[in-house]
């Protein structure tokens, strides 16, 4: 095959995947990770419960048997974000591993969803989803979820901390310091499902709706690797529990 000449290879478009090591793996990886399971429910959401810090030292404990090595490791602030991170270094410790302390990032902090869920549920109290939702029912719940999620990407939510477009450019911006600082090696983020799913709709170019139903199909504890390419980030896989295989009734959603 011809090889062409330097002018005509400079001014090539940019392939549409990420550089290769020579062992045919992506040379950067970004691994982004939603928090344990939460304490849904209780006076203090933002907190891992038992099994989310169960889930997360066996997230630990796969990532350090399997070789990974991270330059840094980036957290969003919140409490369930710092404990999902000391969660994973426990388990990098029994394996004498070390683990870069984590770096505190506010641009990877989730947005206020207690706001959004009520500002939409105060905006009309007698709206048949707002009212299932009551039963507690996580059919009922999750119909709400999407409902108030849709409302607030749509603008009609008027008043809550944070807008729709707003979150979308931090979480850009975040992505952007982050490619910058994992440098030539790994990265891990641990944060939330909101946060995850904008990098997500941006590097897939898709709408409002699918970005709403990525957010919440992310279970607890989840792999989502991203790889930068061509000044942006482009997603490998998503919403992956390589660490509970075998244990279902560890998976959960909230």
């Amino acid at each position: 095959m011809a090889i062409p000449p330097p002018d005509a290879r400079r001014d090539a478009p940019t392939p549409p995947f990420p550089a290769l090591h020579s062992s045919g793996v992506p040379a950067v990886s970004l691994l982004l990770v939603r928090h344990g399971q939460a304490s849904f429910g209780a006076d203090d959401y933002d907190r891992l419960s038992a099994r989310g810090w169960d889930q997360c030292r066996r997230l630990g404990d796969w990532l350090a048997r399997g070789g990974h090595r991270f330059r840094t490791v980036v957290v969003g602030g919140m409490r369930r974000h710092r404990e999902t991170a000391e969660a994973v270094a426990e388990a990098f410790a029994a394996q004498g591993t070390p683990l870069p302390a984590p770096v505190v990032d506010a641009g990877f902090a989730e947005f206020d969803h207690q706001a959004v869920f009520q500002a939409y549920l105060d905006r009309d109290p007698d709206d048949p989803i707002a009212v299932a939702s009551r039963s507690g029912d996580p059919r009922d719940v999750g119909a709400m979820l999407r409902a108030a999620l849709l409302a607030w990407a749509r603008d009609e939510l008027p008043g809550v901390p944070e807008s729709w477009a707003a979150f979308g450019q931090r979480v850009q911006a975040a992505g952007a310091r982050l490619e910058a600082l994992a440098g030539e090696e790994e990265a891990l983020v641990l944060t939330s499902g909101g946060v995850i799913s904008r990098l997500a709709q941006h590097a897939l170019e898709v709408p409002i709706e699918r970005a709403v139903e990525l957010n919440l199909s992310l279970r607890n504890s989840a792999l989502s690797e991203f790889h930068p390419h061509g000044g942006r980030l482009r997603m490998g896989s998503w919403n992956a529990l390589p660490h509970l295989h075998g244990e279902r009734a560890l998976w959960t959603y909230y």
